[in-house]
């Protein structure tokens, strides 16, 4: 009986033996897994904010808020013929975020200065570019309200939104293009029917070359002229 005793416990106590190597090695994998992942840290995934597609349903209650967050009020445009600098507006606030936003989110990067006449005005924001298109379904399709009671004239340098080439009697904005005035004298006859939401504080001369250059009888230059980047500056 004492023998049948012996050889139990001995087995019991061998049996306990083993459980614990196994788990001090398990101890060790779960510590040595935690050094790894501190000096090793995991990469974290670049995530863009969630952005609502504008409406004309949401757009103007959406860039009511987005003004306020959104202070900023210079922007570069970098050029085929140079570097053009804008001032925004405060009074025109819904024009001033629209273009801060648009700038944002890359909308005018390879758009085109379509419409160019000399001693006038030249007008970007549009092109034939696939992509581009494809960023305007995505960012939304709405207008802007014209506000043109602020005490602005569309003086040389400029910056104005056209009307919406759709069935526009108001003349609402079309928020993805603008023009820059470039006559001398200025084009008051354009006060009260078009927004200006800024001037060109540097870059005039920029402004004159793509003026001055060839364009079809439609005022397309013969050569394409892109905004190959827009930039908020300080």
């Amino acid at each position: 009986m004492r023998a049948v005793l012996y050889c139990l416990l001995l087995f019991l106590f061998n049996c306990e033996d083993k459980k614990t190597p196994q788990q001090s090695f398990e101890t060790k994998v779960q510590t040595s897994a935690i050094k790894d992942s501190i000096q090793q840290p995991i990469p974290i995934e670049k995530t863009s904010p969630n952005f609502p597609v504008l409406t004309e349903a949401n757009a103007m209650d959406f860039f009511l808020e987005y003004q306020k967050e959104h202070l900023e009020n210079k922007v570069r445009l970098t050029t085929s013929f140079g570097e053009i600098d804008i001032l925004l507006y405060p009074k025109t606030k819904f024009h001033r975020a629209n273009f801060i936003y648009l700038t944002k989110r890359g909308y005018f990067d390879n758009t085109q200065f379509y419409r160019v006449i000399n001693n006038f005005m030249i007008q970007a924001g549009n092109t034939d570019d696939r992509k581009v298109k494809r960023k305007r379904r995505i960012i939304g399709k709405y207008l802007l309200p014209k506000d043109t009671k602020r005490g602005y004239t569309h003086s040389r340098g400029t910056v104005s939104m056209p009307s919406s080439d759709i069935e526009n009697p108001h003349k609402l904005a079309s928020p993805y293009e603008f023009f820059i005035i470039q006559n001398p004298k200025g084009e008051a006859r354009l006060d009260g029917d078009y927004t200006i939401f800024g001037k060109v504080i540097n870059g005039m001369d920029v402004v004159d070359k793509i003026a001055s250059v060839e364009t079809d009888k439609a005022g397309w230059p013969l050569k394409n002229i892109y905004i190959l980047k827009a930039e908020i500056i300080d």
